[in-house]
């Protein structure tokens, strides 16, 4: 499937608004952000300022869970948990498929090269108050094959829009992208990249899942969508091109100390311009594709908790995988709280079975592939609990915790340049690291038995109550 197939699947189930004559600047974000913290549709903007018909943002491709399960194919109302559980599964029994090179597709309807590369031709979005700028690269994949071990890595990173055929790109310390780009820069080398502007959210996801360094994420796409994902080979890259992708660029990342421009500010998911201005590579574009009517796909960061589940969702669903890899038994559910982004408060729910469970799930969790960049706050919590509803999370941290006994704290773990908390001689220094703590909020192990009773109807019985009274909730 492709954008546009993903598109007609969610407006058929009311999860679509189409919106004429919007401006570019600030008001497709702002509407965005607004539509985002009520967890409502996607949103299809044509007729933009400034652009010809035709010429299209979708926002907020999977902004509540509904949207989600059409992305995955799952049906459409399952509970939250239950739908991690079930994602979760599939990335477990994933097996990857190599993609399928073809020599034709959509994406090369309309093809510029040299001096008619032309990027404000898209209607860009300048997304936030304070960016310096306007960004392409939201929902996008930039796509690196590493000159060592010659595997084809696939990312979500930010690209802002310098002109017309220069883009700002910033990657965080220590992710797969920035590594890849530094062993081509070590041998005084420009890093050939390909970046893509729009494909099926289910394609598009799996550059946000922290796989092990040398796993191919578009073998895993392959895998996820029961087929291998159809690719053509870049002209100037020889990189694969998703071949029903509504927009995509070749070029190359030449070594910061040749060409750097000022990128950012960018108003980042944890909420804050924390970043700021600062000199970044730049990616000089050699060749420009594009569909007919191309669609950007915008996932712009915003303040939590209007940032959308789909972060959080898939996050979580990679952590609880993470941890059934590494053997922990008793693992019942994972989520990322909403208020806390796709990252600051992590809430594992688990079936305590021994002493020192709870910890060891902690400390795991914090240090699985996914749980390891920029985290702060690692709840425990038992199976009781529904990680996914702050209210019962809460309830738990405030009646299971002994602040003195249950919370530890871990210093100098992984951050990143967008962490609002580091101070500015910390980032002087280059020292993007922070703390995390440990929440343990289960009942204590060794006397758990005797904890003192929740104070809640039983399942049986308010089971045969709804059954005698459902009028009364019909409408709840």
């Amino acid at each position: 499937m492709d954008l546009r197939e993903y598109i007609a699947e969610i407006k058929s189930v009311g999860e679509l608004r189409e919106l004429d004559g919007a401006d570019w600047n600030l008001e497709i974000g702002t509407l965005t952000e607004l539509v985002g913290e009520k967890d409502g549709p996607s949103l299809l903007f044509d007729n933009i300022k400034d652009y010809p018909q035709g010429y299209r943002v979708l926002a907020m491709c999977m902004n509540n869970a509904k949207q989600i399960n059409k992305a995955l194919g799952f049906p459409a109302d399952q509970p939250t948990l239950d739908l991690l559980k079930a994602f979760k599964d599939k990335l477990a029994q994933v097996k990857p498929l190599p993609p399928e090179e073809v020599s034709s597709g959509p994406v090369l309807e309309n093809i510029q090269e040299g001096a008619a590369v032309d990027l404000l031709k898209f209607p860009t979005p300048w997304w936030h108050e304070g960016d310096g700028g306007r960004y392409l690269g939201t929902g996008c994949m930039l796509i690196m094959r590493d000159p060592v071990g010659q595997w084809v890595n696939v990312g979500t990173y930010r690209l802002q829009l310098h002109d017309r055929d220069t883009l700002g790109s910033h990657i965080s310390p220590g992710h797969h992208g920035r590594l890849i780009r530094e062993n081509y820069w070590q041998q005084g080398k420009s890093c050939p990249v390909v970046a893509v502007f729009g494909v099926h959210p289910l394609t598009w996801l799996t550059s946000m899942l922290a796989y092990p360094w040398g796993t191919p994420e578009l073998d895993i796409a392959g895998g996820l969508a029961g087929s291998p994902i159809k690719v053509i080979k870049g002209q100037y890259t020889d990189l694969p091109i998703p071949f029903d992708a509504e927009i995509a660029i070749e070029g190359e990342c030449p070594p910061p100390e040749m060409e750097s421009r000022p990128e950012g500010p960018f108003g980042e998911w944890p909420g804050y311009y924390a970043s700021g201005e600062r000199m970044n590579p730049v990616i000089k574009v050699k060749r420009v594709l594009h569909r007919n009517d191309p669609i950007i796909l915008g996932v712009p960061p915003l303040k939590p908790p209007a940032s959308g589940v789909a972060s959080h969702f898939i996050r979580s669903a990679s952590v609880w995988q993470d941890l059934e890899h590494m053997g922990i038994p008793g693992i019942k559910g994972v989520w990322h709280l909403r208020g806390g982004s796709s990252r600051y408060f992590t809430v594992v729910s688990i079936e305590q079975r021994y002493a020192g469970h709870a910890k060891q799930v902690a400390t795991a969790s914090m240090s699985s592939p996914e749980g390891a960049y920029h985290g702060r706050f690692t709840i425990v919590v038992d199976d009781d609990i529904d990680p996914t509803n702050e209210g019962d999370v809460l309830w738990a941290v405030a009646t299971r915790c002994d602040p003195a006994s249950d919370i530890d704290i871990l210093r100098d773990c992984w951050s990143t340049p967008l962490d609002p908390t580091i101070s500015p001689e910390k980032r002087q220094a280059g020292n993007f690291t922070n703390s995390r703590a440990i929440i343990n909020a289960c009942r204590p192990f060794h006397w758990k038995d005797q904890y003192p009773r929740v104070n809640r109807a039983s399942d049986e019985l308010r089971s045969q109550t709804l059954k005698k009274w459902p009028e009364l909730f019909s409408s709840l």
